[in-house]
């Protein structure tokens, strides 16, 4: 049978923006998971029994909608950042293979992941930061609370009323944001493949993927968490409390003790676990769709 030389594929740019797309998507499903994350993160000692009392408080006294809040800015973080990421992933591995015309060796792919990571969370820092404070909002004081109108206006602000940082306040955290991306990446690209290609006579399909995603979001957790803790409380600051990473290690760890450090981590190892799922899954399903409906595959 004659090869087909003129079989049309997906362009790398559609499947930099499948990426995106599939992450925004996890995101969306996700959001209540990470506002209860950065809420234990900035809970005072004994505000809430455990993340679950935390739920169940927010529900209760705010009201189901404001889990969703900060939504809009945590989905244009989701889709500027992964597209970037996959984008600039498949940009240099595409790059490697037209000089060399072989495939890029593992440790080179690994490091095209990683700081296509840090290039995508620096160029997303601005959205993280609103979102952050969006969802923090509601646990201020009436008096103090920002009541951001929206993405756009959370930007306006921030530029505007930040101190002599001005626009630059947008990037707020951009340090540890930049770090706990590529740590995750990093190990996220180590592992996650590795470990699905693990026992296959005992795990496959959808249980061996959550195996493994499980395992990778253990792994990503438990390296990212202290990172993540510090880009929270610098994001959501409203004076010079922090001046940067090790200044909030210390001074949480000496006021609130130092589990308090690991505020947050349930949440926290439930959403990249998860997110690995969703992610993979949409993923999938748009590809298909797009190879069924757009190149006229069965």
């Amino acid at each position: 049978m004659p090869l087909n030389v003129n079989k049309k594929h997906m362009p790398r740019y559609v499947h930099s923006i499948n990426f995106g797309v599939s992450a925004t998507m996890a995101a969306f499903v996700l959001h209540p998971v990470d506002l209860v994350k950065v809420r234990m993160q900035q809970a005072t000692k004994g505000e809430f029994k455990s993340s679950l009392d935390l739920l169940v408080k927010v529900v209760k006294n705010e009201g189901i909608r404001a889990l969703y809040k900060g939504l809009s800015a945590g989905l244009i973080r989701q889709m500027t950042y992964t597209t970037i990421r996959e984008g600039f992933f498949d940009w240099g591995c595409l790059y490697h293979r037209k000089l060399y015309n072989r495939r890029a060796p593992f440790y080179l792919r690994m490091g095209i992941c990683i700081l296509g990571a840090g290039i995508g969370a620096l160029i997303a820092t601005p959205a993280e930061v609103a979102m952050i404070r969006m969802m923090s909002d509601n646990r201020l004081p009436p008096e103090e609370r920002r009541n951001y109108k929206n993405l756009v206006d959370a930007f306006a602000r921030i530029a505007k009323e930040e101190g002599d940082e001005g626009v630059l306040a947008l990037w707020r955290g951009c340090m540890p944001t930049v770090g706990r991306s590529m740590v995750v990446n990093m190990l996220q690209f180590g592992s996650y493949s590795q470990l699905k290609g693990l026992r296959p006579e005992y795990f496959s399909g959808l249980s061996l993927q959550i195996s493994a995603a499980m395992l990778t979001s253990v792994l990503t957790t438990m390296a990212s968490m202290l990172l993540d803790m510090a880009k929270t409380r610098i994001q959501q600051q409203k004076t010079g409390e922090y001046k940067g990473i090790f200044d909030v290690l210390m001074k949480v760890s000496k006021n609130e003790g130092i589990f308090a450090l690991w505020k947050g981590f349930t949440p926290y190892l439930l959403r990249r676990g998860l997110n690995i799922v969703f992610a993979d899954f949409f993923t999938e399903q748009l590809t298909k769709a797009y190879k069924r409906y757009v190149l006229g595959e069965d």
